[in-house]
């Protein structure tokens, strides 16, 4: 992808800006967002209310505000992340797990990773080729000419590539029978066309089954990836073991039973760090009732 002016320019401005700095005019802009939009507001707030039901409303509130800081933070460091080489990237990322990678990527039929809008998940894209292997992103295309463009040139650095979603199986089929390495975002709302309803911190959330289906049909192994902030503000880039994928023959049975347990993942995992998901996004706006 060629990198337009606009691109050039935004990198500058705010890469010029030192980072510390960088951070508290964005958590502070988000905070802004936060107090000046409503219905982001109520939609943040009554997804942690459903999903916490034993939390106190203070509770709430502060994961809410957290989440929206947290943002700013990921936003701020985005313009750092042409800037990460492999020498100075443990000032950036601690990786766990990655015995877990190199055992998967062994058999030859190359890697699905169940990623989600956790942590820092930009970051990730240029974390792991460092480490490892370039990566092929499945991701939507922005609206936004400009962020888009912007967005991508970042995530195509280290050797990444990029398949847009809708019409990809056969692409991604034959990468992994070279032997690539997956990332597929599976923590999004889609229509009832596009996937199954499974559980979700106790709600029904109509969940793609594309992951599902491409682990049912070449058999390449599923590893969960996610990059959560530590307390010192670095990152940990946390590989868990091969999942489990379900294949007795029952077809819709197993793509439910499968879907289920990757998103039963993502789920674990953001009640660890419930302020570093993205609470924004109406991960429960299709409704079961759509079905009929």
């Amino acid at each position: 992808m060629k990198k337009t002016w606009t691109t050039t320019a935004i990198l500058a401005l705010f890469g010029a800006i030192p980072l510390g700095v960088r951070k508290l005019l964005f958590k502070g802009l988000f905070m802004l967002f936060y107090h000046l939009s409503p219905r982001q507001r109520f939609i943040t707030l009554h997804n942690l209310r459903r999903a916490f039901p034993d939390k106190t409303l203070s509770e709430i509130v502060g994961i809410a505000k957290g989440a929206y800081r947290h943002l700013g933070i990921v936003a701020a460091e985005f313009f750092s992340i042409p800037g990460i080489t492999r020498d100075n990237l443990p000032r950036w990322v601690e990786f766990e797990g990655l015995e877990h990678f190199d055992r998967a990527y062994a058999k030859g039929r190359g890697i699905l990773s169940i990623v989600a809008h956790f942590g820092n998940w930009e970051l990730m894209t240029v974390a792991f080729p460092m480490a490892r292997k370039p990566l092929d992103i499945v991701y939507r295309p922005l609206d936004s000419p400009v962020l888009e463009n912007l967005v991508a040139w970042v995530r195509l650095l280290n050797g990444n590539t990029l398949i847009p979603k809708g019409g990809s199986g056969k692409t991604i089929t034959r990468l992994l029978g070279e032997s690539r390495v997956l990332g597929i975002l599976s923590d999004q709302n889609v229509s009832v066309r596009e996937g199954v309803f499974v559980d979700f911190f106790g709600r029904q959330a109509c969940t793609a089954v594309g992951l599902a289906v491409l682990a049912m049909r070449t058999k390449a192994p599923v590893l969960p990836a996610f990059m959560p902030r530590m307390p010192d503000g670095r990152y940990r880039f946390i590989l868990q073991e091969e999942v489990q994928i379900d294949d007795t023959g029952d077809y819709e049975r197993d793509l439910l039973t499968n879907t289920q347990r990757f998103t039963k993942i993502v789920e674990e995992m953001v009640r660890r760090y419930p302020e570093q998901w993205f609470w924004l996004h109406q991960r429960w706006k299709t409704r079961p009732c759509q079905r009929d």
